[in-house]
């Protein structure tokens, strides 16, 4: 898959900060007690309507209460959203085993960029091999151009027309939104478990 964003964590803050109009760029925020989360402020997220694996009609309301893990990807991805998703859910899984409590809190949640082939039944198996938690979300063409657009994600087919042999570029970041739905941080989905079990404990409080 040839990705969007292929670049350091820190910059990749800095490059989402600058489309969402956060200012976020300066030195690295202090992560110690009462810092402000990365994204505090930013403009991103926001009401959806979608599908869920089960066919389930979902919206933004459901999850209102816990923290929102989200990744933006698609289950026919050859290599990078599967090793992403991989890592996510062995920090997830991590942060269970330490804090049981706070875990159960955190929403793993899984949207597609790829609504014509990532039907409920495709999710439904593509996520339960990640974690029991996981949660897939799908929807019509216009309903993934809107959540995408609320989210920040950027994504684009390329394919010759009328193939259903393709590969969807798309932009990669793991978000993590509070019990209101406000933005947090970036979650670091290409770091060890312990790092990424760090930043859930760090900013899910």
């Amino acid at each position: 898959m040839n990705e969007l964003f292929q670049i350091r964590p820190f910059a990749r803050l800095c490059a989402v900060a600058l489309m969402l109009g956060v200012a976020a760029c300066g030195q690295p925020s202090a992560t110690g007690a009462g810092a402000e989360p990365p994204l505090a402020g930013a403009s991103i997220g926001g009401p959806f309507s979608l599908i869920d694996q089960d066919g389930k009609a979902v919206t933004d309301r459901d999850f209102a209460g816990k923290f929102r893990l989200m990744y933006f990807g698609y289950s026919f991805c050859p290599d990078v959203c599967p090793v992403d998703l991989q890592k996510l859910m062995a920090g997830y899984r991590l942060l269970e085993q330490r804090a049981p409590e706070l875990a159960a809190r955190i929403q793993p949640v899984f949207v597609t960029v790829d609504p014509a082939r990532d039907t409920p039944a495709v999710l439904k198996s593509y996520v339960a091999a990640f974690h029991p938690r996981l949660i897939g979300l799908t929807g019509t063409e216009a309903e993934i151009a809107d959540v995408t657009r609320r989210y920040a994600i950027v994504f684009r087919r390329d394919d010759a027309k009328g193939t259903t042999d393709y590969l969807v570029d798309h932009s990669r970041q793991t978000y993590l939104f509070g019990p209101k739905g406000d933005p947090i941080a970036l979650i670091p989905q290409d770091g060890t478990p312990e790092a990424i079990a760090d930043e859930l404990q760090r900013w899910a409080k």
